[in-house]
């Protein structure tokens, strides 16, 4: 038998096919259309309504409530008696016994962004640098992702982006998780400044390889630089020169204004301390991400009227001296003290559909019901700035909802309809398709009924 010897240019040809072949079958692509644009309008009624609302006047909760939907939009909403008579044309959904809410807003999240963990090219979560202002996820986002209408069908109707890694690995990108395209998805492409806040004591643990002297000469470094690259953007910024002669420092320059926040990853007090005297100094807006040790500021933070969004209930503590009950708690006690908290699931993307579970496990561990639904809805919306448009059932707001078999945050509870800007969603996904594959197995063997 003729042996041939491979040289080193078709073991690279064959290396590229193999790794597009790999490529191609882990960036699974979802065959699930896009949902159409409403083409009349809907009226959804004996449902209980769950609003999320933060205006007083508005019920937190309608029992056999009804809402009107035209346009993509809430045109009416409220109790039995009051309801208007249905028209033909329209689309009328009878939801007694059903629950009807907002979609649900995932934050902190790289859905879309990546695909298999295992798989390099799948992966765009990351931009080489250490400061990448200019980064925008909206334009990466895989619109076809699989891993999307896996989200969906938990509930997930809204997602805020987040490139990582570095001190300044760019902006979060808000999407409704519903479209052809990137473009179609795309609510607000820079929603907020993403910061990775530098830790502010050395660590002393025995997998640190740096000495205490290293990392608090870095420490200074990444702080110094940090303060560099704002104080540059405000020269800049007063120079009058065009956006296109310095993206970066445009980039930057977006935020000083105070109108779009900066998005903190901080861990411990003395990085939410630090972060909000430097967003102080700068007159920059702020959202703390993570926050374990935000109840021991929480004071500061509720008096500076800074949000904090909960990276995660389901997780183990992550000091040594907290209880073990400390990350299903810190949001309720969070709330109690006053300060604004979103929760996010701080899982793998394909595991965001457990979003409600996680407010549902704060919900059981003291945070109150309504503000535990306010932390999947409405403040996530309020943190990047979208809630005149989205996260709470109001007139004039997008109809981005959900139509519930149960109460929204119970774990048992399934999405029996979806809507985002008022088209309806397909809710299948790879798992139903599985799971009907082999529910027709077990149909022609006899096992379960036709």
């Amino acid at each position: 038998m003729m042996r041939r010897r491979l040289d080193s240019g078709t073991l690279g040809t064959l290396a590229i096919c193999v790794g597009a072949s790999l490529a191609t079958s882990a960036s699974a692509q979802s065959p699930t259309p896009p949902a159409p644009p409403q083409s009349a309008p809907i009226l959804i009624h004996g449902a209980t309504i769950h609003t999320a609302s933060a205006d007083e006047s508005v019920p937190a909760v309608i029992d056999g409530g009804w809402l009107l939907v035209r346009d993509g939009r809430i045109a009416a909403i409220g109790a039995a008696d009051r309801m208007p008579e249905s028209d033909p044309a329209w689309e009328t959904i009878d939801a007694t016994g059903m629950h009807v809410c907002p979609g649900f807003h995932t934050m902190d999240t790289q859905l879309g962004l990546i695909e298999t963990m295992q798989v390099r090219a799948t992966d765009d979560r990351r931009e080489t640098g250490d400061v990448t202002p200019e980064v925008v996820p909206a334009v990466a986002i895989n619109p076809d992702s699989d891993l999307i209408p896996v989200a969906r069908s938990g509930g997930v109707l809204l997602a805020s982006v987040v490139p990582t890694g570095g001190l300044i690995p760019g902006w979060c990108s808000t999407v409704r998780l519903d479209g052809w395209t990137p473009e179609d998805l795309a609510i607000e492409d820079r929603a907020g400044l993403v910061v990775n806040w530098p830790m502010m004591t050395p660590v002393r643990a025995s997998w640190m390889r740096r000495s205490e002297r290293e990392q608090q000469d870095r420490l200074e470094q990444r702080l110094e630089a940090l303060e560099e690259v704002f104080e540059s953007a405000k020269a800049w910024a007063a120079s009058g020169e065009d956006r296109a002669s310095d993206r970066r420092r445009a980039e930057i320059a977006r935020t000083l204004d105070g109108g779009r926040p900066l998005l903190v990853s901080c861990g411990s007090a003395a990085q939410i301390e630090a972060a909000i005297a430097f967003a102080a100094r700068h007159g920059l807006k702020i959202a703390i991400v993570g926050g374990p040790g935000a109840l021991e500021c929480a004071d500061l933070l509720a008096s500076r009227g800074v949000a904090v969004v909960v990276d995660g209930v389901h997780r183990l503590p992550r000091r040594r001296h907290d209880r073990p009950a400390e990350p299903f708690e810190l949001a309720g006690r969070l709330h109690a003290a006053g300060v604004s908290v979103a929760i996010a699931a701080s899982e793998e993307p394909a595991h965001e559909r457990n979003l409600p579970h996680q407010a549902a496990a704060a919900a059981a561990h003291g945070l109150p019901p309504d503000a535990a639904l306010a932390a999947v809805t409405r403040v996530p919306a309020e943190v990047v700035g979208i809630a005149d448009r989205y996260g709470s059932l109001v007139p004039g707001r997008s109809a981005t909802l959900l139509v519930l078999d149960g109460p929204p945050l119970e774990v048992a509870t399934t999405p029996i309809a979806a809507f985002v800007d008022g088209r309806r969603l397909d809710l299948s996904n790879r798992h139903t398709r599985q799971r009907d594959k082999y529910l027709e197995k077990y149909r022609r063997l006899g096992l379960i009924e036709q």
